[in-house]
């Protein structure tokens, strides 16, 4: 399936976004451990929160997790430290590709029973529960977040707790320290004790009553979809944000008033949702270097901004880009010369664009390669591009089920070709 993509000349539009997968993801497997017989409310509805709501419902031998690499990794470890039997932990064929090695060692040096069915350091995954010990464990800080966070998460439910040592520099840090609070929020005793360490007491989770905002991610397109309208009278107004958030992608809205776009809060009550609405203002930006590191998908949406606003970049801090849903440092290099912009990377996985340009296709086609935040930030380049064709637009249901309902609603005409 593909579709073709006409922006309206003016947007005035009220979103509700969706709820914040990173924190479903986490509260749901929290709530498992702390013995809650009910959901989290405002949960996403995210294809990636649905395969975890399924698997801890059913607890089938199989648990086919699709292409979700928060819940392979959420999954793994609350499998590993349950006395939930023997599972078959699987997913798509990309999946059976993304590494997960670090995590399975870190919890077999706990005591997991966990065997790889193929290739050895990659799903599917053989995991037999059990109670663990905890302790001391040391892993690299420099890996993806979302394994220290499944170690995290599962700490509380260790006999001894944990002590986490994180060697080497770490990133994503506001993803760790999302973690963190929301497992204070249903009552863990976890604190980091020094710049690279952090505790976990082995005190049980607590059953909670507990409400997820909306998210900031997913906020992230429609400022690009602003920047990039010229009717600078546009506006609009996205529901159930926080001021303050723990999401590390709230810095979006930092980066984009560089690019002209400005954040107004209805309310900046501590821990409330409220709608914030984004207008148009003066900017002038030569140039954009930013370190992605903490927010490392929200670089697609800036590459794609940037070079559409004609402003060179150079992004640092791309490493976890290259195994994510694909190769997105490639995939962004690959498709933006589609729309005649010459992107260059380098051995530090930095994505750099210096103004260099090439003919664009007439008819540009962008491939989404699996991806969901591919379709998502390349749909707002219709502003720049009328009828630009997006393959397999259905991939948004991984993280914004409703993206093209929410387009259409406020003026894209979106045709399926």
């Amino acid at each position: 399936m593909q579709y073709s993509i006409i922006a309206p000349q003016y947007i005035d539009a009220t979103v509700k976004l969706p709820a914040s997968k990173s924190i479903s993801n986490r509260a749901l497997i929290i709530n498992a451990l702390g013995g809650g017989t009910c959901f989290p409310q405002n949960l996403s509805d995210c294809d990636d929160t649905a395969v975890i709501v399924r698997a801890l419902r059913d607890m089938p031998y199989e648990i086919d997790i699709m292409a979700s690499g928060t819940a392979m990794r959420f999954m793994t470890a609350y499998l590993a430290v349950t006395d939930s039997g023997e599972h078959i932990l699987t997913g798509t064929e990309r999946m059976r590709h993304r590494p997960i090695g670090v995590l399975v060692e870190a919890l077999r040096r706990l005591g997991a029973d966990i065997s790889y069915e193929g290739e050895e350091g990659y799903p599917p995954l053989r995991i037999r529960g059990k109670k663990l010990d905890g302790g001391p464990l040391e892993v690299p800080g420099n890996i993806s977040s979302q394994f220290i966070s499944a170690l995290l998460i599962v700490g509380p439910a260790l006999t001894q707790g944990m002590e986490l040592k994180l060697e080497e520099n770490v990133i994503s840090r506001p993803y760790i320290d999302l973690t963190l609070c929301t497992m204070r929020d249903f009552g863990a005793v976890v604190d980091w004790t020094g710049p690279d360490t952090i505790v976990v007491e082995p005190h049980p989770y607590s059953i909670v009553d507990y409400f997820i905002e909306n998210d900031w991610s997913a906020a992230s397109y429609w400022y690009e979809m602003l920047s990039l309208c010229d009717n600078r009278d546009s506006m609009v107004h996205l529901a159930g944000l926080m001021d303050g958030s723990r999401q590390g992608d709230s810095v979006v809205r930092y980066l984009f008033n560089l690019l002209g776009v400005r954040t107004n809060f209805e309310s900046r009550e501590k821990g409330v949702p409220t709608t914030i609405t984004l207008r148009r203002h003066q900017a002038s930006l030569p140039r954009l270097e930013y370190d992605f590191i903490n927010q490392p998908d929200l670089a697609q949406t800036f590459v794609v901004t940037c070079a559409l606003l004609d402003i060179p970049f150079h992004f640092k801090g791309l490493d976890t880009l290259r195994i994510k849903e694909t190769d997105r440092i490639e995939a962004l290099k690959k498709e933006m010369r589609k729309l005649g912009y010459v992107l260059e990377s380098n051995a530090s996985n930095d994505l750099i664009w210096d103004g260099s340009r090439c003919d664009a296709m007439p008819n540009p086609v962008i491939d989404t390669y699996d991806d969901h935040r591919m379709a998502m930030t390349f749909a707002p380049a219709a502003h720049k591009f009328p009828g630009l064709i997006i393959n397999n637009p259905s991939v948004v249901t991984k993280s914004y089920p409703t993206f093209w309902e929410h387009l259409r609603n406020v003026g894209y005409q979106i045709q399926e070709v």
